[in-house]
C-alpha cells in the first residue's frame, strides 16, 4: 500500500503552508519506490491560454523524482540536473499523473526518471534528473523540518530513522 510521503510547509509543489504553492500530495509505493502524484493545472498556471507552463510541470517533475531519489536512499536529495521532453500540450483543467523511479544509485549520484501521462494514458512529457544527497548533518537537520501529520507520520518515521 503506497505510503503518503512528508511535506515541508513552504515547499512550492507540495507545502500545506505555502500560500502560492501547489500543495500536491505525493506517494511512494515502498516495495518498488515509485513515487507517484496528481496534478491538474490551473488558469494560473498557464504559459499560453489553456496550456500549462513548462516550468510548472518541471517543479513537479522535480518533486516527484527528488522523492524518488530520496527514498531510495533513505537521504533528502538536491537535484544536480534535470531534463524534461513535452510531448503534448497539458491542458488546463485535466489530470496528470506523474511517476519518478529510481534508473540507477551510487553513493554520490541517483538517476532518475519520470512521466507524466493523462487519463487515457498518453504520454504528455517524460523527464530525467541526476540526485545528489546532502550530507548527513544536513539531512538530519531538514527531516526535523517535516510537517506533522497523521497522514505522512509513516514515510516521515521511515526517513528520520536513517537520518
Amino acid at each position: 500500500m503506497p505510503l503518503e510521503l512528508p511535506h515541508t510547509a513552504g515547499c512550492l509543489v507540495c507545502g500545506p503552508g505555502n500560500a502560492k504553492g501547489l500543495r500536491l500530495h505525493l506517494h511512494v509505493d515502498p516495495q518498488t519506490g515509485i513515487v507517484q502524484t496528481r496534478f491538474a493545472p490551473e488558469a494560473e498556471h498557464i504559459g499560453f491560454e489553456g496550456m500549462a507552463h513548462g516550468g510548472v510541470l518541471a517543479a513537479v517533475f522535480d518533486e516527484a523524482m527528488v522523492w524518488a531519489a530520496s527514498w531510495a536512499g533513505k537521504r533528502f536529495c538536491v537535484c544536480g540536473e534535470m531534463s524534461v521532453r513535452f510531448r503534448r500540450k497539458a491542458q488546463v483543467g485535466h489530470v496528470l499523473i506523474f511517476r519518478a523511479r529510481v534508473e540507477s544509485s551510487r553513493a554520490k549520484l541517483i538517476a532518475t526518471s519520470a512521466e507524466a501521462v493523462d487519463a487515457h494514458g498518453a504520454i504528455v512529457a517524460a523527464a530525467t534528473g541526476k540526485y545528489v544527497p546532502i550530507p548527513r548533518e544536513e539531512n538530519h537537520q531538514f527531516v526535523r523540518t517535516f510537517v506533522s501529520d497523521p497522514t505522512t507520520a509513516a514515510a516521515a518515521e521511515m526517513m528520520r530513522a536513517e537520518s
